[in-house]
C-alpha cells in the first residue's frame, strides 16, 4: 500500500521504502530504512543541520514522499533495488543502463538456440553476463555453436548449410534426439558458469564409454570437444583446479562519477573482467557508493560463491540473505585485508582507475561527447541511419545500418525496397522511416525485440541532412506517437547538428572522435545503399540483357561472373576482355559486346 504525506510524523515505525516527489510529481529519490519515521525525519531539519550538501540541495527540491510498508527489511531492501532501476531518480546512485552490455541467452525452447541479447524478459529462458565486450562474447557462441553444434536459425524448416558444413546437429529433421541435444544445452550451461572441470570431466567418461563400445566416430567427436576446450582454457590462461567462484571488485571515482572493475575468478582463476560505470555518486561515502553497487549489480547479474571486497559494506547481513535467496546457494562476502585477495584487489582499482580516466577522456569517448553535446538521456549505445540510392527513381532503395558500441553491428543491418514514385528523396526518406518506427510505436510488442532487431527501440537515430530532413523525421515520429527516441541531423555542408526545438546547430570540434563517428554511421548508411542499388541494376541488367543473347546459357554466364566477379565488371568489358573467358569464342564475345554496346546507348540514364 502506497501513502501521499508531506511530514515524517505521519510516518509509521515499521520496515519499508519511502519514494521522495518533486514539484512536478517526478521521482527524484528512493531509500528504504528498518523504521521508516526515524530514518525520514533526519531528512526535516534546518538546512545547516543537514548532515550533506548532496541532501541540502535534495530537500530544496522536495514537495511530498510516498511511502510503502513491508514486512521485513528484506523485503524492503528489494522494493528499493527495483525501484530505483525502474525510476533512475535523480539523486540516487545510478548505475549505467545494463541494456547496454550484452548477455548470452539460451532460448526457452524444445531445441533451445543461443544468441546475443540486451534485454533480460521474464521468458523463461536462461541469460549469461552482462558481457562488457560483444565481440568476445559472440565469439564464445561461435565457438559453443561449432563445437555443440547448437542450431541457429529460428524456424527449424529443414536441413541447412550449417549441418553441411557441420556446425548445426540438424534437430529440424530428428538427426539428433531431443535428450541429447539438451544433454548439450546442459554443457553450455556449464561452459558459460565457468564449470570447466565438471564439463571435461563428463566428457572424458563419455569418450571412454563409446571407445568401448567400439562407437570411434562419436568418440572422436567428443575427443575433439575435448581438445577445443583445452585450447581454449590454454589461451585464457584458466585451470580448472578450484571449484569456487568469486568476484573481485575493485572502485575508483572522481566528484560525479565511479568506475567500478569486477575480476571474474570461476574454479580459482581469472575468467573475465567487467567494467561498469555508475554516475551521480556526488555527496555519497565510499561505503554507500559499494553498497549501492552491489544492490543495483546483483539484481540481475548472478552472485558467485564468494564476492571479495576492499571494505565492509552497509545492510550486509540482509544484502546476503537476500542473495543467498535469490540465487540458491551459500554466499560470503569477505573483505580482503592480506595475501592473494588484496593482491587482486589492487589489480582491480587499478583497472577501475584507468577506466575512470579513460571514460573522461572525450576524444576517447564518442559516446559519452554525444550523451553530453546532444543532453540525450541516455548513451547512444544503439545508433541507426538511412540513406537513399536511386538513378532518376529507377530502382530506388534505401538502407538502414545500425551501429552498436560506436561499431557497425552489421547483421542488424536493413535493405528496403521503395514504392514511392520517383526521384523524390525526401518522400522516400519519410517512407522507410514510417516502414521502420512503425514497429515501436506505442503498443508494439518488446517481446520481438529480443529476437528481431527490427523491434528494438534505437537510442539515437541520425537523419543525413539539415533542418528540412529533420522536421520531416519529426513529423513522422509524431504521427506514430513516439517521443521517446531522440533525432539528430547531420548536414553534409558544414556537418553541423541539428536537434528538434534547437534553431541553432551544434558545432563540434573538428577533430572530435563524436563528430568522426557520426560521420562514420553517414558515409557507412551511404555505402550500403549504393552497393544495394548497384546489385539491384546488375540483377535487372542480366534479366534483361545475357538471358537474351544467343548462346549464353547457365554454365556461360557463370564462367563470365567467374572471370569479373560481378556483373557491373561485364558490363564495362571491352570485346578483348571478353574473350579471354573461357568457352567465350571471338564470335560469341562480339556479340555480348555489342549487344551491351546498344543498352547502354538506350539506357544512359540507368548508368
Amino acid at each position: 500500500m502506497s501513502m501521499k504525506i508531506t511530514s515524517p510524523e505521519e510516518l509509521p515505525q515499521k520496515p519499508g521504502v519511502y519514494i521522495m516527489h518533486n514539484s512536478d510529481d517526478e521521482i527524484i529519490y528512493v531509500g528504504k530504512a528498518k523504521k521508516l519515521k526515524n530514518r525520514v525525519q533526519s531528512y526535516f531539519r534546518e538546512e545547516d543541520k543537514l548532515d550533506r550538501p548532496k541532501t541540502q540541495v535534495l530537500m530544496k527540491h522536495f514537495s511530498y514522499l510516498e511511502y510503502i510498508l513491508t514486512d521485513t527489511e528484506k523485503e524492503a531492501l528489494i522494493l528499493e533495488a527495483n525501484l530505483i532501476k525502474r525510476h533512475k531518480p535523480r539523486y540516487n546512485i545510478s548505475l549505467k543502463d545494463g541494456k547496454q552490455y550484452p548477455y548470452i541467452k539460451i532460448t526457452n525452447e524444445e531445441f533451445p538456440r543461443i544468441h546475443i541479447t540486451r534485454r533480460l524478459l521474464n521468458d523463461g529462458a536462461s541469460y549469461y553476463g552482462p558481457y562488457t565486450d560483444a565481440t568476445n562474447a559472440r565469439g564464445f557462441i561461435d565457438f559453443i555453436n561449432k563445437n555443440f553444434k547448437i542450431r541457429t536459425c529460428k524456424h527449424m524448416d529443414g536441413p541447412c548449410l550449417n549441418y553441411q558444413i557441420k556446425q548445426c546437429s540438424a534437430p529440424c529433421v530428428n538427426y539428433i534426439t531431443q535428450e541429447e541435444y539438451n544433454k548439450n544445452i546442459r554443457r553450455v550451461k556449464l561452459l558459460l558458469m565457468g564449470r570447466y572441470k565438471t564439463i571435461l570431466k563428463q566428457l572424458k567418461k563419455e569418450m571412454n564409454k563409446y571407445s568401448k563400445n567400439m562407437e570411434f566416430e562419436k568418440a572422436a567427436i567428443i575427443r575433439d570437444q575435448i581438445e577445443n576446450i583445452q585450447v581454449t582454457l590454454e589461451k585464457q590462461n584458466i585451470q580448472p583446479t578450484k571449484d569456487v567462484d568469486q568476484d573481485i571488485i575493485g572502485i575508483d571515482h572522481n566528484d560525479s562519477e565511479a568506475a567500478v572493475v569486477i575480476i571474474s575468478v570461476r574454479n580459482g582463476k581469472t575468467n573475465k573482467k567487467d567494467d561498469i560505470i555508475l554516475k551521480q555518486i556526488n555527496g555519497f561515502t565510499d561505503t554507500e557508493i559499494l553498497t549501492e553497487f552491489i544492490k543495483q549489480y546483483y539484481s540481475t547479474a548472478p552472485a558467485p560463491d564468494e564476492i571479495i571486497l576492499e571494505d565492509s559494506i552497509e545492510d550486509e547481513e540482509i544484502i546476503l540473505e537476500w542473495l543467498e535467496e535469490k540465487q540458491g546457494h551459500k554466499i560470503k562476502i569477505k573483505v580482503a585485508e592480506e595475501g592473494h585477495y588484496l593482491t587482486l584487489i589492487r589489480i582491480a582499482k587499478k583497472n577501475a582507475h584507468i577506466s575512470l580516466t579513460e571514460n573522461t577522456k572525450e576524444e576517447e569517448n564518442p559516446l559519452l561527447t554525444l550523451e553530453q553535446y546532444l543532453r540525450l538521456p541516455k548513451l547512444p549505445y544503439h545508433i541507426e541511419a538511412f540513406d537513399i540510392s536511386n538513378i532518376s527513381g529507377i530502382h530506388a532503395v534505401a538502407s538502414m545500418v545500425v551501429f552498436e558500441n560506436a561499431k557497425p553491428a552489421k547483421k542488424m543491418y536493413r535493405k528496403f525496397k521503395m514504392n514511392t514514385p520517383g526521384p523524390n528523396d525526401f518522400a522516400m526518406m519519410k517512407e522507410v522511416l514510417t516502414r521502420r518506427y512503425s514497429r515501436i510505436a506505442p503498443g508494439y510488442d518488446e517481446q520481438k525485440a529480443s529476437s528481431d532487431s527490427m523491434y528494438i527501440k534505437p537510442d539515437l537515430v541520425l537523419i543525413d541532412g539539415g533542418k528540412g530532413q529533420l522536421g520531416m523525421a519529426v513529423e513522422v515520429f509524431k504521427s506514430l506517437g513516439i517521443n521517446d527516441v531522440p533525432l539528430v541531423g547531420l548536414a553534409k555542408k558544414f556537418e553541423e547538428l541539428y536537434v528538434p526545438g534547437r534553431s541553432q546547430p551544434i558545432i563540434l570540434p573538428r577533430k572530435s572522435t563524436a563528430l568522426h563517428l557520426l560521420q562514420y554511421v553517414r558515409d557507412e548508411s551511404h555505402r550500403f545503399a549504393i552497393t544495394f542499388h548497384r546489385q539491384l541494376r546488375s540483377k535487372a541488367f542480366t534479366k534483361s540483357i545475357l538471358d537474351e543473347i544467343p548462346g549464353v546459357g547457365k554454365k556461360r554466364k557463370q564462367a563470365l561472373l567467374a572471370h569479373f566477379e560481378n556483373l557491373d565488371a561485364i558490363y564495362d568489358a571491352s570485346y578483348e576482355e571478353i574473350c579471354e573467358v573461357e568457352g567465350i569464342n571471338k564470335k560469341l564475345a562480339k556479340t555480348i559486346y555489342e549487344t551491351l554496346e546498344n543498352d547502354k546507348n538506350n539506357k544512359k540514364k540507368e548508368i
